[in-house]
């Protein structure tokens, strides 16, 4: 089982084992933070934590050692905290002033400057908005921002890409709840794990 305080990437699922050209076959398991190491025609996703009743995760399939579970603060915050009840951070979702935009996020860790999930197309400098601008077409920029193609409101909506950014410092990007990576060695796994419950 890989630890899960020094997991890269990972994501939210019931798959075990999914299909691949190899392969046509998926099997199922239980929901989980999985981890996707291997070839990606005969990958294994691994869980590392496993997710419970109540927007809790345990480290065990039994369910009987908490990890950590989120806790409603308001609307659009949520705790974060151990088995201790311990509060490890928080998770907000900011919503937009524009109606047809989707939310930002962010999250707070104690000791840590604020963690901002924005859209990756409102991401950075001016410089290299230009240049993401400049290398994408105008349905795509659509789709990230308000999760409508060309094919309008009733197509499936594309799991959004966002960059979470502190100061100057890329400390992760998901896309959806699909595949996190996670960049700076310094964030508590445990508050990107509930995102992931929370973002569901």
């Amino acid at each position: 089982m890989p630890e899960w305080e020094t997991v890269r990437e990972f994501t939210l699922s019931n798959v075990e084992r999914p299909a691949t050209r190899t392969r046509n076959r998926i099997d199922w398991g239980p929901n989980a933070i999985r981890v996707p190491p291997g070839p990606r025609d005969d990958r294994v996703l691994e869980p590392c934590a496993y997710v419970g009743p109540d927007r809790t995760l345990y480290v065990d399939p039994s369910l009987t050692q908490l990890l950590c579970r989120v806790v409603p603060q308001s609307d659009h915050t949520w705790s974060v905290v151990d088995a201790t009840n311990t509060e490890l951070g928080t998770i907000t979702r900011l919503p937009s002033t524009h109606p047809v935009l989707r939310p930002n996020w962010r999250i707070t860790q104690p000791g840590r400057p604020e963690v901002l999930g924005r859209t990756e197309w409102l991401s950075g400098p001016p410089a290299r908005l230009a240049a993401k601008a400049a290398g994408r077409l105008l349905v795509g920029v659509l789709d990230g921002l308000t999760g409508i193609g060309e094919g309008g409101g009733d197509q499936p909506v594309k799991a959004r890409t966002l960059e979470w950014h502190a100061g100057g410092e890329v400390v992760m990007y998901s896309e959806g709840t699909n595949l996190i990576t996670v960049k700076a060695d310094w964030l508590d796994r445990r508050l990107a794990f509930a995102y992931c419950l929370i973002a569901t």
